[in-house]
């Protein structure tokens, strides 16, 4: 049986910006430069909620590079004293992570040289989710890189687990894709990870640090208001973010730019459009009438501060 324990252990997306076998129990590594690439799907099955192509049909198709820098994808607001800001539109997820398997080899603090990163679901698959908890794996000293490449072969070999507290933003995008802000000072390189044998692709957003709460992602609360109002007929979002005159910038207001009370995973509150115009800040959002909604959790990351 596979041995697990709970730690805390800091922030460290550079496991994962320095790392990144099939389930028929080859044990034959597999080089990353010739593994097939996993084709990655945003827009349709499960996960597509806000960004969905039979809505959008002009989203980009399964496994072409996504450039998050134009519309839909890129979002200029409001931060809660009405600095000016931007977000990305990473569609809306479930609050449990999805694991994130890193190897090191047993004592070792770095990872295995060379030994890419693993995860189980990538978008479209039921359960998937931007956000990962990070899970440290101890192989044995004689491992070779690449040997393993899904969860089921470290459930196989039965390898120690460690748990952490530790949630990163990763979205699973097509190879080619492009995101070129940031609110952290990580960078804006596309890495690879395993997905059951096959290559996979992802960014990352470590604007502050994400803490497991209750094994869930956090959340903060973000208030918008849309060009048409949710109701029996309209869910407000297919109508688009209701912006000032002339240019694109809503008043999309987040209640927090950085830590405590910042997540990039955003409880959305809607308020009537009717007071778009004296929604300036945190303050007037909270203020504002509200739209009831049914609840939805959005990946926005804050990465832009003007």
């Amino acid at each position: 049986m596979t041995r697990m324990r709970l730690v805390h252990v800091p922030l460290a997306l550079a496991w994962l910006a320095a790392c990144g076998s099939d389930d028929d129990g080859a044990v034959t590594p597999l080089d990353p430069d010739t593994a097939p690439k996993a084709v990655v799907d945003r827009f349709s099955g499960e996960g597509a909620v806000l960004l969905d192509r039979a809505e959008m049909p002009t989203l980009p198709a399964a496994g072409a590079p996504i450039d998050f820098d134009q519309a839909p994808f890129l979002v200029r607001g409001l931060g809660p004293g009405g600095e000016r800001v931007t977000y990305y539109h990473l569609d809306a997820h479930q609050p449990t992570p999805i694991n994130i398997y890193l190897l090191h080899h047993e004592g070792q603090s770095e990872r295995v040289p060379g030994q890419l990163p693993i995860v189980d679901y990538i978008p479209g698959d039921h359960g998937y989710s931007d956000f990962w908890r990070m899970i440290r794996v101890d192989v044995p000293a004689d491992y070779v890189a690449n040997t393993a490449t899904s969860g089921a072969d470290i459930n196989r070999e039965g390898w120690p687990v460690t748990v952490t507290d530790t949630i990163v933003n990763c979205p699973v995008v097509p190879f080619g894709s492009t995101a070129t802000r940031r609110g952290g000072s990580e960078g804006t390189t596309l890495f690879r990870g395993w997905y059951k044998g096959q290559v996979f692709y992802y960014f990352t957003f470590e604007e502050q640090p994400l803490r497991v709460v209750d094994s869930r992602v956090p959340t903060s609360d973000v208030h918008v208001t849309f060009n048409t109002n949710p109701g029996a007929t309209a869910d407000g979002w297919s109508s688009g973010f209701m912006t000032e005159t002339g240019t694109d910038r809503t008043h999309t207001i987040a209640d927090a730019l950085m830590a405590p009370g910042y997540s990039s995973l955003r409880n959305v509150l809607v308020y009537d459009n009717a007071a778009f115009a004296s929604v300036t800040d945190l303050a007037s959002a909270q203020a504002a009438p509200r739209i009831p909604t049914e609840p939805l959790l959005w990946n926005a990351p804050l990465v832009e501060l003007e």
